[in-house]
């Protein structure tokens, strides 16, 4: 147990599924941290007090600040949304307060496009200022990320902003997909199939013209498994690399041209993945740092002033 004086934060990852809490000391360095299945589809009626006395109960008291989908419209709170452009000063100003937990929320980060369409992100804005400060985008304070995800999330920072974002439903997609369609009939496996995936990225990347889009390009992956071009047990790799690779190509039309360079801002094998497609499409991948979101609360705690 940390000594009661060492530690500043109690830093809190509380999304759909998951809880991450996180203790941390006086320099931003993780103290401790617990996982647990607390998200807030998890927490029975809707105490979310009690999972909070729950994860941080045995923890020595300090500021506590949570982000994600804890300050959801299903959450504990619902805290409103911040415009973009949006920087570290604006979250902290937008900080929302459970005084009965002495707990602040995060604000999520929304925008609306050129067609009047909005978008919206909670916790991921927080793990994009985990990683800003920390040099992987180039010049420390500008580039493009990808927080690849059920909703993945492809994030333009200028100047040490949120300029703009756009989602992706790449992984709810292939969820779908490969659980509640034909396509996943022929599938055998799930293990990583190297050369699978790269022919999906590739697939993906064709010029549309005469071709059709993503539409038509998804039933290859029944049709090339009844013709023996891929072996059952590449097909689930093959459909992954499909969607990551028109996720790449759609966010690269988003962005206005292919970047140079990525910040990759997620789970291990996920980041892999997307490292992986990345690469075969010419654009270098950063992985950033785990706990991009424990980094990203401490520095909003900080421009907040909730911790020295």
């Amino acid at each position: 147990m940390p000594a009661p004086g060492s530690a500043s934060l109690i830093a809190l990852d509380w999304g759909t599924t998951g809880l991450r809490a996180y203790l941390l000391g006086a320099d931003g360095a993780v103290l401790e941290k617990k996982e647990q299945a607390l998200g807030i589809l998890n927490v029975k009626n809707g105490d979310f007090a009690g999972a909070f006395r729950e994860a941080t109960g045995a923890w020595p008291k300090a500021p506590a600040l949570a982000a994600g989908m804890i300050g959801s419209r299903q959450g504990w709170r619902e805290a409103p949304y911040v415009e973009c452009p949006a920087g570290l000063d604006a979250l902290a100003r937008g900080l929302l307060a459970v005084p009965s937990a002495d707990l602040k929320i995060v604000p999520g980060v929304s925008m609306v496009d050129a067609d009047g369409v909005p978008d919206v992100m909670r916790g991921e804005e927080t793990q994009i200022f985990g990683v800003v400060e920390g040099g992987v985008f180039s010049g420390g304070a500008s580039g493009i990320a990808v927080l690849p995800g059920t909703h993945s999330k492809w994030v333009a920072v200028q100047a040490g902003k949120i300029a703009r974002f756009a989602t992706f439903m790449t992984g709810e997609a292939f969820a779908a997909i490969s659980g509640h369609t034909i396509l996943g009939r022929l599938f055998a496996g799930e293990t990583f199939d190297a050369q699978g995936f790269a022919r999906g990225v590739d697939h993906a990347a064709r010029e549309a013209k005469g071709r059709g889009g993503l539409l038509h390009r998804l039933f290859s992956a029944r049709t090339l498994g009844l013709f023996d071009k891929i072996p059952g047990a590449g097909l689930h790799s093959y459909l992954s690399g499909l969607l990551i690779g028109a996720e790449i190509e759609e966010a690269c039309a988003w962005l206005g041209g292919k970047p140079a360079r990525v910040a990759v801002i997620g789970g291990a094998a996920l980041s892999a993945s997307y490292e992986r497609a990345l690469q075969r499409r010419g654009i270098a991948a950063d992985i950033a740092a785990p706990d991009a979101a424990a980094q990203g609360l401490w520095r909003i705690a900080r421009a907040a002033k909730l911790v020295a």
